[in-house]
């Protein structure tokens, strides 16, 4: 038993397809993938005129061909993402795909945030994040050394507010704060000094305020200032984050059991199977259930920081400190307006969220990962000559 144990080991060793892939990770990512399934699982069979169990099936549809994705990108030799000339024309067409939502896209809750091709529908503002790190992973690769001066802060911060003020006019407020997390998790790795760190929150605050005046809509304007007081409007503005918060509440420490979530099944916890699923799933396996699945996204992360730390070269470290960026923010977010610590953003989780559009980009977000961990090295240097990036000469 023990030689044909040490075989299989040194077959998975030395096969080319197990050793593309972290499998810690797979597997903490699919867990939490089949933790959305059985939670939207439970509940859809309330919904009357639907027959079946739409976003269960839809969604298992979607992590396959996500699944697919990741596998295929794994094998593939990313190193020519480092090309400026690449990066650039990924960025145009990510601004040029908003701006087309503005002429042909579907508006869905107030947001004009989707195309609909009748069969599926997409949000090109998930591809975008992941544009955005590979744009700003080029960008400090280069520039990590001289991150003192102040102009690359704000060149990079000029390519980040095109993407975010596109979403922004969604509306899409949600979004367009994951971006700026992005933005700021890679400008403070990448070296920032303390007097630039002031000079972002006091531009951050600026800018808020200009947002604030003349940008938010009203309905955004109320989630705030109900996230200031949650019980003054209970049945409008804060009708979503108070149901939210019972559902978790409810779940107490085990759980009330698959199935027996009654904040989702009779329909009080509104987007039960997007914005707080969350809720949805913490009602049906309470306190524990819910540290387990933050547990698994810990994992995540924590596999994503060992693959940075032992990237190739600057550009695939940047890279993998974005990804965690993406896929932290989102977490964060998400947690904290389902347990009425944030205000309602409209924020989805990682892999456990219905969607097509954000469950294939965070999955070819981890595939480019792999083939980057498949060129890794101990030493730390780029080998091949790098260009330029617009703005610095």
């Amino acid at each position: 038993m023990t030689e044909v144990s040490e075989r299989v080991f040194k077959y998975i060793g030395k096969n080319r397809f197990f050793s593309r892939v972290d499998w810690i990770l797979l597997v903490a990512v699919l867990l939490i993938a089949m933790a959305g399934l059985v939670t939207m699982n439970s509940f859809l069979p309330a919904q009357a005129g639907i027959e079946g169990n739409y976003f269960f099936e839809r969604q298992t549809i979607w992590l396959s061909i996500a699944v697919v994705v990741f596998l295929i990108a794994s094998f593939i030799d990313w190193r020519f993402l480092r090309r400026t000339g690449i990066i650039m024309t990924l960025f145009v067409i990510s601004c040029l795909i908003l701006v087309l939502l503005f002429v042909k896209g579907s508006i869905f809750q107030g947001a004009q945030s989707w195309f609909d091709f009748g069969g599926f529908t997409f949000q090109p503002s998930d591809p975008a994040k992941l544009v955005l790190v590979l744009l700003l992973a080029k960008y400090f690769s280069r520039r990590h050394v001289e991150i003192a001066h102040v102009r690359h802060i704000v060149v990079s911060g000029i390519y980040t507010a095109i993407l975010s003020l596109l979403v922004l006019f969604q509306p899409d407020f949600g979004s367009a704060i994951i971006l700026w997390t992005i933005w700021l998790g890679m400008v403070l790795i990448s070296g920032i000094s303390k007097k630039h760190l002031l000079a972002v929150i006091l531009f951050a605050a600026v800018t808020f305020g200009f947002l604030w005046t003349f940008a938010f809509q009203d309905y955004q304007r109320q989630r705030v200032l109900t996230f200031i007081h949650p019980l003054t409007d209970i049945q409008g503005a804060g009708y979503n984050a108070y149901q939210s918060t019972i559902a978790v509440g409810s779940g107490e420490f085990l759980g009330k059991g698959v199935g027996y979530g009654t904040q989702s099944k009779l329909r009080f916890l509104p987007e039960y199977e997007t914005d707080f699923i969350f809720a949805a799933f913490a009602e049906e396996w309470g306190f524990l259930g819910s540290v387990t699945l933050l547990f698994l996204y810990g994992a995540v992360l924590w596999r994503i920081f060992r693959i940075t730390i032992r990237g190739a070269g600057n550009f695939e470290m940047f890279f993998g400190v974005g990804l965690s960026m993406y896929f932290a923010a989102h977490i964060i977010i998400h947690v904290g307006m389902n347990v009425g610590l944030l205000p309602v953003t409209g924020t989805i989780i990682p892999f456990m969220s219905y969607g097509g559009s954000h469950l294939l980009t965070e999955f070819l977000g981890l595939g480019i990962l792999m083939g980057q961990r498949a060129y890794s090295r101990a030493a730390h240097r780029d080998d091949v000559r790098e260009g330029e990036i617009p703005g610095i000469k």
